[in-house]
């Protein structure tokens, strides 16, 4: 019996496979290793799977929006359970092409439900702290409302744990939806803030603060959100009728999962200039469309029921990427 990884070549994707191997699971993840951000990234994170874990580890390549293609590609695979890490990511993004988002994040998260009510598997799935929208309460709690999405990303994550709740209420599903903040680390994202700050500052280029500065993030460390997805898939929610963190009485719970601080950017570029031994050239610049002043994670409820704490401050975390990227970029 295997877990299925979506997104397996993506960022959170690898590191979630990446434990579960060494925890001596079988993996099928799916990736359609898209060129939204870089392939060969992706190509590098699928190899590093294959070369550390052999037969163990599998790679569908294909679209999970494509029905009849994961049908087909899954049929051999006897499944135990699904984490669904992929997804279109990227607010700015989702400005300029939203019809990706629809197929990716809309259509993908519906056949990832059909799966899990065809094979009676309990899924685990990636959310995202943007659907708190235009909350100006700090922190952020799973209690909160979150129904003024200020992008259209976002709108689509809301939308997918809408999606989840009605599966839940009409099959029983288990159901798990995790909110990710601000995650970070080795093997990251080229399109996030931590990756196109420490580029610019080893190229000698300015980097763009935009809000004037004034942006704060709970930014989360790549192995602390891995071990929260892993407790998730450890404890799936009952049907028992009382409510679970996010208000449902189905087997559907939500957690945050955060590093329970809000930092300024300015912290972050500190971190990476202390870690490259070079200083930031800063320009200003105004708010972006879609975008929010700040993030914060309640993580109350995923403290108490998956045993989720985070670990690794940001000088620490911030360390092990720039590590990392020197290697990977040959710096």
């Amino acid at each position: 019996m295997a877990i299925l990884v979506t997104g397996a070549a993506g960022f959170i994707g690898h590191a979630l496979s990446s434990a579960l191997l060494a925890h001596g699971e079988e993996v099928v993840g799916i990736d359609d290793l898209n060129a939204y951000y870089e392939p060969a990234l992706k190509e590098a994170r699928a190899a590093d799977l294959s070369r550390r874990f052999g037969e163990r580890f599998t790679l569908l390549r294909l679209d999970f929006s494509d029905t009849d293609a994961l049908k087909r590609a899954l049929a051999p695979f006897s499944l135990a359970k699904i984490a669904h890490m992929g997804a279109q990511a990227g607010v700015r993004h989702s400005l300029a092409h939203p019809e990706d988002y629809v197929r990716s994040n809309l259509a993908g998260h519906l056949n990832m439900l059909e799966l899990a009510r065809a094979r009676a598997v309990p899924l685990v799935y990636a959310s995202s702290s943007s659907v708190y929208g235009s909350n100006r309460k700090l922190p952020f709690s799973v209690e909160d409302r979150a129904d003024h999405p200020v992008s259209f990303y976002a709108a689509t994550k809301r939308a997918d744990e809408l999606m989840s709740e009605a599966y839940s209420h009409l099959y029983k599903i288990p159901q798990t939806g995790l909110r990710f903040f601000t995650v970070y680390g080795p093997w990251g994202r080229p399109d996030m803030t931590p990756w196109i700050f420490t580029e610019a500052i080893l190229s000698g280029r300015p980097i763009t603060l935009f809000n004037n500065g004034r942006i704060s993030r709970d930014f989360t460390y790549i192995d602390d959100v891995v071990e929260g997805i892993m407790a998730a898939l450890d404890r799936s929610p009952k049907e028992h009728g009382a409510p679970k963190p996010g208000g449902s009485r189905a087997p559907h719970a939500i957690y945050n999962l955060g590093n329970s601080r809000s930092e300024a950017l300015g912290k972050l570029v500190t971190a990476i200039e202390d870690a490259t031994g070079r200083k930031a050239a800063i320009n200003f610049g105004p708010m972006q469309p879609g975008d929010v002043e700040d993030t914060f994670a309640d993580i109350s409820e995923s403290e108490r029921d998956l045993g989720y704490r985070p670990q690794t401050a940001l000088a620490t975390g911030i360390a092990n990427f720039v590590r990392w990227f020197r290697g990977y970029r040959e710096l």
